[in-house]
């Protein structure tokens, strides 16, 4: 894992998409496409704002697929992540595909075997995720499963991560935060060629530190980003406030 501070929020969003964006030209060059995935969450907002400033991306060959989704939440809800990446990514460029979790379908079991499927078919090159307040990667909470090799998982929310997307002002009380999701699982996350991982805030400096420097344990899932050789992790000074060196 190589960890990347930078000097505020808006510079790790343009350092995270300045490291994610050769990688797509190369993907393109070499193979004709590239297969991105993308993420939400306030963590998100710089790096996707400034990828879309990159110059020379032929959106029109890269395939995004959806990283998580709420189960039961439609499009239209504040809180949709598809939503967020519709309004923020996906529809300010011709991608060539964007496969999303459509995680109000009537059966998420079924729609996690269709991700699974398209996904499976196919290698990333690029995955921009971000970490949660409790370690999670992707809607992978503690204990995460680091094991299964099924690529979408449907998982229930612990109340750490349903706490933060209150506090990040998604919903109005705890108890409108849903308590299952659609996830990709992390085998499929670590599958990736390269990953690039953006993390700003204070709220994160102790998932960062545990991440970072503690054992890699599905106690923190995203400690699991140490066993992949080509992880990037860009971090502000607030989210690394913690980190011993």
């Amino acid at each position: 894992m190589k960890l990347v501070l930078c000097q505020d929020s808006t510079d790790l969003g343009r350092r995270a998409a300045a490291a994610g964006a050769p990688l797509i030209r190369e993907a393109i060059a070499q193979q004709g496409s590239a297969n991105i995935i993308v993420a939400t969450g306030a963590s998100q907002f710089a790096t996707l704002a400034a990828l879309l400033q990159e110059p020379d991306i032929d959106w029109s060959r890269v395939v995004a697929f959806h990283l998580d989704e709420y189960i039961g939440l439609p499009v239209t809800h504040p809180a949709s992540f598809r939503k967020f990446l519709h309004e923020r990514f996906v529809d300010l460029i011709p991608l060539k595909t964007f496969h999303e979790v459509q995680a109000d379908a009537g059966d998420p079991h079924a729609e996690c075997a269709r991700l699974g499927e398209l996904i499976s078919k196919i290698t990333i090159d690029v995955a921009f995720v971000g970490i949660g307040e409790n370690g999670h990667l992707a809607f992978n909470d503690p204990p995460a499963d680091f094991e299964t090799e099924t690529p979408y998982l449907v998982v229930d929310l612990d109340e750490g991560c349903r706490k933060q997307q209150l506090g990040e002002g998604w919903f109005p009380t705890l108890e409108d935060v849903p308590a299952k999701a659609i996830s990709m699982s992390v085998k499929q996350i670590l599958k990736s060629r390269h990953i690039i991982c953006s993390v700003p805030d204070s709220r994160k400096s102790t998932a960062v530190r545990n991440s970072v420097e503690g054992p890699v344990t599905p106690d923190v899932p995203a400690s699991i980003l140490q066993k992949h050789e080509n992880t990037s992790l860009f971090v502000d000074p607030p989210a690394a406030e913690q980190l011993s060196r």
